[in-house]
């Protein structure tokens, strides 16, 4: 069966960053490479297309799936945090868009075979690098019941983690836990019945937050955050989404500081400290997709855009 991923908010995607012919462009997160696709069709025949994932079968997926447009596109199978250091290997100074698709990809989900989800039992995995060192059966097994909880409240906002991690404790006692239908069956039966939530399986939050700390993505989100505007040309455009509140909140928070001038308390009667403003918002307001489109893709429904242009 081959790659299946539909990128969310396409249309979106492609009005923020308004991609012309002979743009360099970078998606750092290229998945199923649906955004990739439109963001070529838009710059092709003189653009220059440059696409990152840490997924090495989103790598080849995207090999096959550009290769109309392959004179001009260049893939690396590698984190987006190491974006500087590729880009200036490519001595490119400035990119004109760029767009992060922070989910996760329904591949990675439904056939990766890596403990994504417990809708299969397969192992404990939840690597987006299958050749990193550390797997979720890793930390569920030898982090103290404390860590735990906290990575679940933490990353995934779980009300019950503490109670999740001592059940998580009880049952490794007696044998490893290393598939996730265990996993989820575990933290199922650490929750009271009556409390467990109706319209999403009650261990959710807790894959979220072992996928989340197993691949270090609010770490590398944050690196990202530090240093984009250096990436974006005058006039570049970022178009990034999130899946998670705790992400969106880094971002808008990120995008909102870089958007403001003056910096100084309320009381000065002149400005001391200079500043002005990097980048101008697109998104006033986070956008979110249409009823029609989670209906059609239902993974759809959690997204937030955000974008903005480099002044």
């Amino acid at each position: 069966m081959g790659y299946r991923h539909v990128s969310v908010m396409p249309a979106e995607v492609q009005r923020f960053l308004d991609p012309h012919p002979g743009d360099i462009c970078v998606d750092a997160t290229i998945g199923g490479a649906g955004h990739a696709k439109a963001i070529c069709r838009s710059i092709f025949p003189e653009g220059s297309f440059i696409g990152f994932d840490r997924d090495r079968e989103a790598i080849d997926h995207a090999t096959q799936a550009l290769a109309p447009y392959a004179p001009m596109v260049r893939l690396f199978n590698e984190n987006f945090v190491n974006l500087p250091r590729i880009l200036a290997r490519l001595d490119i100074n400035g990119v004109d868009a760029m767009v992060v698709d922070l989910g996760i990809s329904l591949h990675q989900i439904r056939q990766s075979g890596r403990g994504f989800s417990f809708q299969a039992d397969e192992p404990l995995d939840m690597r987006m690098n299958a050749g990193a060192d550390l797997t979720a059966a890793d930390l569920v097994n030898r982090l103290s019941e404390k860590k735990l909880g906290g990575i679940f409240r933490g990353y995934g906002e779980e009300r019950w983690a503490n109670r999740i991690a001592r059940a998580i404790g009880a049952a490794r006692r007696n044998a490893p836990i290393e598939k996730s239908r265990q996993l989820a069956e575990i933290v199922a039966g650490a929750i009271p019945k009556s409390r467990q939530p109706r319209r999403i399986h009650p261990a959710t939050r807790v894959f979220m937050a072992l996928r989340i700390a197993v691949n270090r993505e609010l770490d590398c989100l944050a690196e990202f955050l530090s240093f984009f505007p250096e990436l974006l040309k005058t006039g570049g455009r970022l178009c990034m989404i999130a899946f998670h509140s705790l992400e969106d909140r880094m971002i808008k928070r990120r995008f909102n500081e870089l958007a403001k001038g003056c910096i100084c308390p309320p009381d000065f009667p002149v400005c001391a400290c200079d500043r002005k403003p990097m980048v101008r918002l697109l998104t006033r307001k986070v956008v979110q997709p249409s009823q029609a489109e989670i209906m059609a893709n239902p993974m759809a429904r959690s997204a937030k855009l955000r974008a903005l242009i480099r002044l």
